[in-house]
């Protein structure tokens, strides 16, 4: 039995090892497991949580590296196919901080995570589940998006958590983002994003009109990420708002995944909302502080010495 299983993307971050200097001009990089869903496994993991991702690699070396990154964080990768013929995905990105962190996705036109089928899916384990995680890009493309309809129908009972992630050069139009993140928000009871992010879903920026927009689409927790300004959740019996946790920022790719994870645990031990957001922000932070993403994922531990101003590096 998983606590949670998540589905989307994978692949290889490679992150410049020189900062304040873009790609044309960096010499050396680090390779690190990436992709959204399934770093918030691996933070999920790093929380004592029992995690599983379905995703899909290329027949590759890079895929080799996934598959045994995946393993090595605690995440069981049985659900992780190698489908022939395209590579896994490679993605770059330039770090500019506090806030600038360009990404360039080297995808292909079909990379193997959007290639996941119906038949690959284990519908007893993703319904058993208590918590299932699923994307907005994993909606781009066929037949990724029929999978994930596939998984959202077999979902009865626990947690279903949308990450509203807008990549807009993942889609061909950030209408056709909207029209499918309509669709999918019925099938969720949470759901998670930016303001950029909330505004494709609901058509609503504000966070406040936005968070209630969500409600009214049918999730029962709405949660928007207001960057410097903090995080704002609400359900329809409480709001919480919780301000930003003051860090200096390295990279801050990697915090979302965190938050995720972090997200993931308030849920499944059943915290009050403004805990299970406070913690979710300030594991965030924790890892916007470093330059890797799975890599530099929390344990609880951790962003409780953040929360209490006790830190005094990663434990791991």
């Amino acid at each position: 039995m998983h606590d949670l299983i998540t589905i989307g993307r994978c692949g290889v971050d490679v992150y410049p090892l020189q900062t304040g200097v873009g790609l044309a001009d960096v010499e050396t990089f680090g390779k690190f497991l990436g992709g959204s869903p399934t770093n918030v496994a691996v933070a999920a993991a790093r929380h004592g949580l029992r995690p599983a991702v379905i995703t899909a690699v290329g027949a590759d070396p890079f895929g080799d590296f996934v598959r045994r990154a995946i393993r090595g964080f605690g995440v069981d990768d049985a659900y992780v196919s190698t489908i022939e013929g395209p590579p896994t995905p490679v993605t770059f990105c330039e770090i500019f901080p506090p806030d600038h962190f360009p990404i360039y996705f080297y995808r292909g036109e079909h990379p193997p995570d959007l290639r996941i089928t119906p038949d690959l899916l284990d519908l007893d384990a993703i319904a058993a589940t208590s918590l299932f995680w699923f994307s907005l890009t994993g909606l781009s493309k066929e037949p990724s998006a029929a999978a994930h309809a596939a998984a959202l129908s077999a979902r009865t009972a626990g947690w279903t958590v949308f990450d509203l992630d807008y990549r807009p050069s993942l889609w061909e139009s950030r209408e056709a983002a909207h029209k499918a993140a309509s669709r999918a928000l019925p099938h969720a009871n949470v759901a998670v994003g930016n303001l950029d992010e909330v505004e494709t879903a609901v058509g609503v920026r504000d966070p406040e009109a936005a968070a209630q927009a969500l409600l009214d689409a049918g999730v029962e927790v709405a949660i928007v990420k207001m960057g410097p300004e903090g995080v704002f959740a609400r359900t329809a019996e409480e709001s919480a708002l919780v301000e930003p946790v003051e860090v200096k920022v390295v990279n801050g790719i990697g915090a979302g995944d965190a938050f995720g994870g972090g997200v993931c645990l308030g849920l499944l031990r059943g915290w009050p909302l403004e805990r299970t957001i406070r913690f979710a922000n300030a594991a965030g932070a924790f890892v916007a502080a470093r330059l890797a993403c799975a890599d530099a994922m929390p344990a609880t531990a951790d962003v409780e010495d953040l929360l209490n101003g006790t830190e005094n590096g990663d434990r791991s």
